[in-house]
């Protein structure tokens, strides 16, 4: 792993207006499957990395499938079809097939090794809001009470091979995962400082190496490089522990025998 700080943050290309996703003032929903935990979503403004907490991080995960004939167009469309499956063990995405601008899925998320609250339900209900989608890449953007405030970049391109003897003309195709974020309370903050958030490094360089398995390159490593972009937190946001996912999720399951006692009675 490499650290910097003086890179400057990734911005999003200007494109096609039809691959971004319209304005909301609240996200909203749709049918989901009757096994999700529906939490921390609906009716929820879309948190932006300028309405965190914490430090302002930019992380990018990268992973070369070396030997795999396949374009960048191929690995998104499959990454985009079954984009959860490459997930860690315990940790579930309801947002429909497939991935296009506007559509709002409910995460619910699990803890190391796959942990889970009692009751098999996730330690962490929150959700994302897809803002862009093209045929080589496509975004999220978290909304209020998710552990970040931020934005994550998922795509593919051709780079040279500097191992290949013909280096100008041997490309190889380079998944890659970036995020723009920073922790959005306090809480969150603390968490990530005390090393308790790691698991997101752990979660995002799974994903990649799943991905890769599927084109048959094994063994391969993601690289990760971090550059802190702000180093300082925003106090006026601290309020935000108030929309806090984990918090609100760990309440909903100790309530779940009141729930349990009102259903029988009814």
């Amino acid at each position: 792993m490499s650290e910097s700080t003086n890179q400057p943050a990734a911005q999003l290309p200007s494109r096609d207006a039809a691959n971004w996703a319209k304005p909301v003032d609240g996200l909203r929903v749709g049918d989901i499957s009757p096994e999700a935990t529906n939490l921390n979503v609906e009716g929820k403004q879309l948190s932006g990395p300028l309405a965190g907490f914490g430090q302002m991080w930019q992380k990018t995960y990268r992973i070369r499938l070396s030997g795999a004939d396949v374009t960048p167009e191929q690995v998104i469309k499959l990454w985009k079809e079954n984009f959860a499956t490459f997930w860690p063990k315990g940790n579930r995405f309801f947002g429909g097939v497939g991935i296009e601008p506007g559509q709002v899925a409910v995460l619910n998320l699990a803890g190391p090794g796959g942990v889970n609250a009692p009751g098999g339900g996730p330690l962490i209900s929150t959700g994302i809001m897809v803002i862009y989608a093209d045929d080589e890449s496509f975004s999220f953007m978290t909304p209020q009470g998710h552990m970040f405030a931020g934005m994550i970049t998922f795509s593919a391109e051709r780079e040279t091979n500097p191992d290949s003897e013909a280096e100008q003309t041997a490309l190889t195709t380079c998944a890659q995962v970036q995020a723009l974020v920073r922790a959005s309370d306090p809480i969150y903050e603390i968490g990530f400082r005390l090393g308790l958030l790691k698991e997101e490094d752990i979660f995002w360089k799974y994903t990649l190496t799943a991905l890769a398995d599927f084109f048959g390159v094994h063994g391969e490593e993601p690289d990760l490089k971090i550059v802190l972009v702000d180093p300082k937190v925003q106090w006026a946001q601290a309020k935000n522990v108030w929309h806090n996912s984990a918090v609100r999720t760990g309440l909903y399951t100790l309530a779940a025998p009141v729930r349990w006692i009102r259903r029988q009675m009814n």
